[in-house]
């Protein structure tokens, strides 16, 4: 028979409940596509998990160490139960509430961190706890939470692989039945709720303020480099501009300078042309003075060849 990989395992009873339909399709067809048939009919015949299971499954893929220790916890007290140890049992006892409830603590928060969660009003936190007592008192139960795998939530009637021990108090030779005070454990157990909710509200808090602050101090590193790299582009331009400035104030001061020389120009050229217009006109006159005296000169010759 093949088998589902275990990778395949945890990604699906990770899953939620409402989802693990499809995801195990595509799974089913995902090993279809790789050329194992077998492997595709053996992921098709995975249960879904109610929500409370889902919830105590999650647990288990996500913070094995924490089902760890709840698994060591549980054979601590079946072999204190088996030794029939009053003081070490109700010692581990009050462990046990403790530890119970910091898990279904982080059953919750985990449960939080799922975009497909139910609300946390509405997630069945008594079946997990239930469940997580079930697993310290049944091995076979906390097989099956240690590998992430359960179907439905588990309950235990009673405590123990064996009746607890009657403990009685010695008084002056004559031993008398200790009675339990059943509203001081109560009200000891509703205390301890509390106090582990507190805790992990606390915790949480912690937790989140922690991942802020690691946020908040890569966001002002960020913020920083940016600074100091907009520090460097500002003084690199305004050393830019400062040189472009200059040079501005020296085209400005050539730009004068021509427009002076220009002007010189332009006056010496006006000059020069009055001038020309002048030689022009008196070199008009000369020339009618002499083009008259060569009139004159012709006449007289003339004159004087008709005497002769």
């Amino acid at each position: 028979m093949a088998e589902v990989p275990a990778e395949v395992i945890r990604q699906l009873y990770a899953t939620p409940p409402d989802r693990f339909v499809a995801a195990r399709d595509a799974a089913v067809a995902q090993a279809r596509r790789s050329g194992d048939p077998r492997t595709a009919r053996e992921i098709g015949k995975l249960r879904r998990p109610t929500v409370a299971a889902w919830l105590v499954n999650l647990l288990a893929i996500r913070r094995p160490e924490l089902v760890a220790d709840l698994t060591q916890l549980a054979e601590s007290l079946r072999a204190a139960q088996r030794d029939l140890r009053g003081g070490t049992l109700r010692e581990l006892s009050a462990q046990r509430r403790a530890v119970v409830g910091a898990l279904v603590a982080e059953v919750r928060r985990l449960a939080a961190a799922e975009p497909a969660a139910p609300p946390a009003g509405k997630l069945p936190l008594g079946e997990v706890e239930a469940t997580l007592n079930a697993a310290l008192s049944d091995a076979e139960v906390a097989e099956q939470v240690r590998a992430g795998r359960l179907l439905r939530a588990s309950h235990y009637a009673g405590f123990g692989e064996v009746p607890r021990p009657q403990l009685r108090l010695v008084t002056g030779g004559e031993e008398a039945p200790v009675v339990p005070d059943r509203a001081a454990e109560r009200a000891d157990a509703r205390r301890a709720r509390d106090e582990r909710a507190a805790r992990a509200e606390r915790t949480g808090r912690r937790r989140t303020a922690t991942r802020e602050l690691t946020r908040a101090r890569a966001d002002l590193d960020r913020a920083e480099k940016e600074l100091a790299t907009a520090d460097e582009a500002e003084r690199d331009g305004a050393v830019t501009l400062d040189r472009i400035e200059t040079e501005l104030a020296e085209l400005e001061r050539r730009r004068a300078v021509a427009e002076q020389e220009l002007s010189r120009s332009r006056l010496a050229r006006r000059g020069a042309e009055r001038a020309v217009t002048a030689a022009r006109r008196r070199a008009g006159e000369v020339e009618a003075v002499l083009e008259a005296l060569d009139a004159e000169e012709e006449d007289a010759d003339t004159g004087d060849h008709a005497a002769d």
